[in-house]
């Protein structure tokens, strides 16, 4: 059966991450992308909410995670963020998550780690 995608984009959250002093100190931009998994058939024909993935609870606990969350790297903060993506809904069989840090890099505009991660290995069950 094929999957369908359920996708958050451009989530900007201000947080910690980084191995630098200031990095430790002071709040960054941290821009988010999710792409979710997920069969959305039922949803479709029941126009329930109960039977969809829904994207703003997902969201808010990205928020949450990023705000509360002080990493030292993005590869720690991406895979992370898969794991609370399946854990925050059952349905999620698949997840690619995309996390950049907008500046960081002189002559850059971005830079980023991006991963993809079945439900069993963003869950820790490979």
């Amino acid at each position: 059966m094929e999957l369908d995608r359920v996708f958050i984009r451009d989530l900007m959250v201000r947080g910690i991450v980084g191995i630098n002093p200031e990095e430790r100190t002071n709040r960054q931009d941290v821009l988010i992308n999710v792409t979710l998994w997920a069969d959305t058939r039922r949803a479709g024909a029941s126009d329930d909410i109960a039977d969809a993935v829904n994207y703003r609870s997902v969201a808010k606990a990205i928020i949450r995670h990023v705000e509360e969350g002080e990493p030292m790297l993005v590869e720690r903060l991406v895979a992370e963020i898969a794991r609370l993506c399946c854990e925050c809904d059952s349905r999620i069989q698949t997840v690619e998550v995309t996390v950049e840090k907008p500046g960081a890099l002189r002559f850059a505009r971005s830079v980023g780690v991006t991963i993809h991660r079945t439900r069993a290995e963003a869950l820790g069950h490979d």
